[in-house]
């Protein structure tokens, strides 16, 4: 079976990121303060939009870009904050129990994606289940609390 030829306006997913790269990037830069940043913004929003093969369903490039990046934004801001969060934690340690490089970066790994399958989940199961892991309640006292 051949694949189904895409209609004139349907842009092919290299003229997408060409037509819209420069501008995602500047308007990135100007939120975020660094190039750097932009530049990295920008490649993770475009993978995302590649990845979801609905570019015939984009009417308004821009505003779609827009809402992906800021997506991107916040799960970058989070990722951040949640790797901090760990290496303060690791600096309270003393030298003899220190993790190794390597399984501080695997902890860290497992602890943002835990943190990214709680995202998914709605509140009350999200509550849940930290009530269970955090502090240890049984599913009776989850359920009282609940």
């Amino acid at each position: 079976m051949l694949p189904a030829a895409t209609s004139p306006t349907t842009p092919t997913p290299a003229t997408f990121y060409a037509d819209n790269r420069g501008w995602l990037t500047q308007w990135l830069t100007a939120k975020l303060r660094s190039a750097f940043d932009a530049d990295d913004v920008t490649q993770d929003t475009f993978l995302r939009v590649m990845s979801g093969n609905n570019l015939a369903e984009v009417r308004d490039a821009k505003s779609f870009l827009c809402t992906i990046a800021k997506r991107v934004m916040v799960d970058r801001f989070r990722r951040n904050a949640l790797e901090k969060a760990y290496l303060d934690v690791l600096s309270q340690l003393p030298e003899t129990v220190m993790p190794s490089p390597e399984l501080q970066q695997s902890q860290l790994e497992m602890l943002q994606m835990v943190d990214q399958m709680l995202d998914g989940l709605g509140g009350k199961a999200r509550q849940a289940f930290l009530l269970s892991q955090l502090d240890n309640l049984t599913y009776a006292e989850i359920a009282q609390q609940l």
